[in-house]
């Protein structure tokens, strides 16, 4: 974990290591705020790291941030989730309020991400029943009516917003010759009358939601960045969302094969220690060496970021670290299940935790299909 930090960075990562080991070290701990598993993200947990002045890492210190860089936001999201940390979807939260950062208005900037120094949530919703991975497609639709807006449609699989202190949804506002032109971006509270949130029962529990707009009015003020702008607002965040689930899976591969690692160097089967046989050494040594290979890419990416890179380059790269990272973060699950044996597939133990998180990861963020796409593409290969 030294790789690619500063001193400061070092001591920020075995800072954040401490506090998991002392407030998430054990079982009993996790399940306490989180109802024994039932609820996946622990508002409390969160409110916690606030009080340490982590929570809005890469939020500028004017509006109560941290004023950290893409590097301290990777070295804050990978010890967490190495750590177990029940707040999986704090990186949706950062994530967001990187638009708030380089869109909204003074007032909306001070009072959403003031809001998120102190420990609250934040939610984006992009995703409807008819346009998932092609984002542009997009219907919700959001009318101009007595100077506001007034929301109708529907958005689905919106990570978190059950729990959300606002939502920042992507609604159309107007039909243009291409389908990415007409959106716009809206700031959304929480408990806006004619928004309905629904949850969706998924491999993880409480995570993803349903949301329904009937005749929902927002204020003028409401508008993030420029009316019909939003495609193009959205498209440089998207790095960074990237870059956000690799540091987090990589933290979720760390993890499983801390875990696996630690079994088969105690479990014996026949009068040997099952980490002894050829089969899973070389498994061991396979799964250590892609998830080194992660970490430098990952990090790689987070300073090409902060250095300012060319935006084509960068896009490229980070998709490339959330393909790299998710792929290594479920192979590093599925294996250290499949040595761990029965032990691995029983909840007593956090492998299947690790496989429900690993497996999620290529699909959120852009599935690892469409990375591959973009990568692709990105060669010229249309």
């Amino acid at each position: 974990m030294t790789v690619m930090l500063s001193e400061e960075q070092r001591e920020f990562a075995a800072a954040v290591r401490e506090f998991c080991r002392r407030e998430v070290g054990t079982r009993e701990q996790r399940d306490k705020l989180t109802d024994c598993g039932r609820e996946g993200h622990s508002l409390e947990l969160n409110r916690r790291i606030a009080e340490l002045g982590w929570a809005a890492i890469n939020v500028p210190e004017e509006y109560g941030g941290a004023g950290g860089n893409h590097v301290d936001l990777c070295v804050l999201l990978e010890e967490l989730h190495r750590g177990l940390a029940p707040v999986p979807w704090h990186g949706t939260t950062l994530i967001t309020a990187g638009i708030y950062t380089r869109f909204a208005s003074e007032e909306l900037k001070r009072k959403v991400l003031g809001r998120l120094a102190e420990g609250a949530a934040l939610s984006i919703a992009m995703s409807e029943p008819e346009a998932g991975s092609d984002v542009a497609a997009l219907s919700c639709r959001a009318e101009r009516r007595g100077g506001g807006w007034v929301i109708n449609g529907q958005k689905t699989w919106i990570t978190n917003a059950h729990q959300a202190d606002s939502i920042l949804l992507i609604a159309r506002t107007e039909r243009g010759e291409k389908k990415h032109h007409g959106l716009t971006m809206f700031h959304v509270p929480a408990d806006t009358p004619g928004l309905a949130v629904k949850g969706i029962d998924t491999l993880n529990g409480t995570e993803v939601n349903d949301l329904y707009f009937s005749d929902c009015e927002l204020p003028a003020e409401s508008v993030v960045g420029e009316v019909g702008q939003g495609w193009a607002q959205l498209m440089p965040g998207l790095a960074t969302e990237r870059l956000i689930l690799a540091a987090q899976m990589l933290g979720v591969a760390e993890r499983a094969f801390d875990d696996a690692l630690a079994f088969v160097s105690e479990r014996t089967q026949f009068g040997e220690r099952v980490g002894s046989y050829q089969a899973i050494k070389h498994r061991i040594a396979d799964l250590a060496t892609e998830i080194e290979c992660t970490r430098l890419l990952v990090y790689s990416v987070a300073h090409r970021a902060d250095a300012g890179d060319d935006p084509q380059g960068l896009a490229r790269a980070s998709s490339m670290a959330k393909l790299k990272a998710t792929e290594v973060a479920k192979n590093t699950a599925l294996e250290g299940m499949q040595m761990m044996g029965g032990y691995g597939y029983s909840t007593e133990f956090d492998m299947v935790q690790h496989v429900r998180a690993a497996l999620g990861a290529t699909i959120y963020g852009g599935t690892n299909e469409i990375q591959r796409d973009i990568i692709g593409n990105s060669f010229g290969l249309r």
